[in-house]
């Protein structure tokens, strides 16, 4: 066994336009639907504030009253300076992308947040067709010259198109890229760690414990009723992946065992720290995302073991030996670059 020091590990930090950030971001995607479970206001900002208290000061996701809460939460909090808050605008339908439109787009999530800027407007687009994507991007650069957003990343862009966007904006111009990446989902390490490298775009990187199935719960047990109504939105979704797309229950299962041998390593480490570490040690990664049930459940403590250690090459070479496996190589052709899922 590795000995890790008792105390609490420092946290781990990467730059982001010239910020110092947290590797690990506070997602509140779980505030969209009760189907992850609901808590009173109060005590969700209360949850913000104690997450923030640990040095969980990044904060991401817009959906349902996520913005709301968290503006309310930062308002309040002693030095609001040192809260960052990435949101979001998705453009789903077409759109004339007028400067109205987009100036318009962005006060709205300065309105719900209480903010003079956004820290963080990460921007979707989901028709690729329809290449007015490039016109409200640089809309949102002059509203970014102008002061009301710090810094402009992309969500589920395709390596192509985050490749045309930097090319068009120019260094700095984008300087982030929320996709999907785990250990199931490695689309991640083809030609988006290249175009990452190559415009210096960091990956905020979600789903890398698949809506907790990567951890010590599922391990040993039978695989779920994708039906039964028991899991959250989320397991639903990467239940489907990891035994339609990925490979199988018994494979996963096989994944589970290997990584619960090398947390036994690293004193106290979970799964859900060995499978978050592995996405970590990836250099074009920025932070991952880990969604949170705020006012419901917290794993602050045990999240917070991933700043303490590093993957050996013999850990990543047993790991590797199972994902050889899978079909994790040939998602990039089967579903398509990330994002692909959602278009």
């Amino acid at each position: 066994m590795v000995m890790l020091p008792t105390h609490k590990a420092p946290t781990e930090t990467f730059h982001m336009g010239g910020v110092a950030l947290p590797r690990l971001f506070t997602g509140l995607w779980q505030l969209s639907s009760n189907s992850w479970g609901s808590a009173p206001a109060a005590k969700i900002r209360r949850q913000m504030a104690n997450y923030a208290a640990n040095g969980y000061t990044a904060f991401a996701d817009h959906y349902g009253p996520a913005e709301i809460l968290f503006g309310e939460f930062r308002e309040k909090w002693s030095r609001p300076e040192d809260i960052f808050g990435a949101t979001k605008w998705c453009v789903f339908r077409k759109i004339d992308p007028k400067r109205a439109l987009v100036e318009a787009a962005v006060q709205d999530r300065l309105d719900r947040m209480k903010a003079q800027r956004i820290d963080l407007l990460q921007f979707h687009w989901q028709n690729y067709d329809d290449r007015g994507y490039l016109t409200a991007l640089h809309h949102l650069q002059d509203l970014q010259s102008e002061g009301k957003i710090f810094l402009i990343g992309l969500c589920n862009f395709d390596s192509l198109r985050m490749d045309e966007i930097c090319e068009e904006l120019g260094p700095g111009g984008v300087v982030s890229n929320q996709v999907q990446f785990s250990l199931v989902d490695v689309r991640p390490l083809y030609a988006m760690a290249e175009v990452c490298k190559k415009h210096n775009v960091k990956l905020l990187t979600y789903g890398t414990v698949c809506g907790g199935f990567l951890s010590d719960t599922w391990l040993g047990r039978e695989e779920p009723d994708l039906y039964s109504g028991v899991l959250t939105p989320s397991q639903r979704k990467y239940l489907d992946m990891i035994v339609k797309a990925w490979g199988s229950w018994t494979l996963f299962q096989s994944l589970l065992v290997v990584l619960r041998s090398i947390a036994d390593k690293y004193e106290g480490m979970s799964i859900a720290n060995i499978a978050t570490r592995w996405v970590l040690d990836h250099p074009f990664v920025g932070a991952v995302i880990i969604g949170a049930r705020m006012g419901v459940s917290e794993h602050t403590d045990d999240n917070r073991k991933v700043y303490g250690f590093r993957l050996s090459a013999e850990d990543r070479a047993v790991i590797d030996a199972v994902l050889a496996q899978s079909n994790g190589a040939r998602l990039i052709r089967t579903i398509g670059d990330c994002g692909a899922e959602y278009r």
